[in-house]
């Protein structure tokens, strides 16, 4: 049986929420109003692009805000892919013991460019068997779940994630759900929880039998 191990990424992975405020106080906006801040990011993690981009600024069309947006992301990614952002505790060490007995995957709704920005900064791109965000297909997170589960001839999947629409799509999309309780929300369902991310590899031998491969190369 094949089970792979899929991660959502703010709040499970990383917080990005200084730096990508960082990248976007260099984006014009001021026929905006105001720029995007940390609190504007910490309040819409999770949500698909376009939804985030209304939830900010309200009283626009999103014909009005996705040129500004589409300038953000890039800069965005490009600051992640020279800057990184800050990891959680252990987690570099902690993918690549995971790696070793799980394939492992990453499903977010960020745009294009945002993982490979993260993957890049941090050299993890050997731990990581393939990806999918929103911004590739446009596709809920539940659908792209199920995508990389289908794609990867997966038997079992488990979604890590820290907020409830994270366990919902989990659910929506076919895998289990284990809750990064260290990220930036509550789930409202008794489902196993990790307290920092070194605790994920204990908690996966309780929920499934070892499957020893050889995914973790040395640097």
């Amino acid at each position: 049986m094949k089970t792979g191990i899929i991660f959502d990424m703010d709040g499970t992975l990383w917080d990005s929420a200084s730096e990508v405020a960082a990248a976007w106080s260099q984006v014009t906006v001021s026929e905006l109003g105001r720029t995007v801040t940390k609190e504007d990011l910490y309040r819409t993690m999770g949500m698909p692009m376009d939804e985030l981009a209304k939830a900010i600024f309200p009283d626009y069309e999103l014909s009005e805000l996705l040129p500004v947006f589409e300038e953000g992301y890039q800069r965005e990614n490009d600051y992640l892919r020279r800057h990184g952002a800050t990891l959680y505790p252990d987690l570099a060490d902690t993918v690549c013991l995971l790696a070793e007995t799980y394939p492992l995957y990453i499903v977010s709704n960020c745009q294009e460019g945002y993982i490979e920005a993260f993957l890049d900064h941090y050299h993890l791109e050997r731990f990581f068997e393939d990806f999918i965000c929103h911004g590739t297909n446009h596709l809920p997170k539940a659908d792209n779940i199920a995508l990389i589960i289908a794609r990867n001839h997966l038997d079992r999947g488990i979604y890590v994630g820290d907020i409830q629409a994270d366990y919902e799509a989990a659910l929506a999309g076919g895998a289990e759900f284990i809750h990064a309780s260290y990220g930036f929300g509550t789930i409202q369902a008794d489902v196993p929880a990790i307290a920092c991310f070194r605790e994920l590899p204990e908690v996966l031998k309780n929920m499934i039998p070892q499957e020893p491969s050889a995914n973790c190369k040395n640097a």
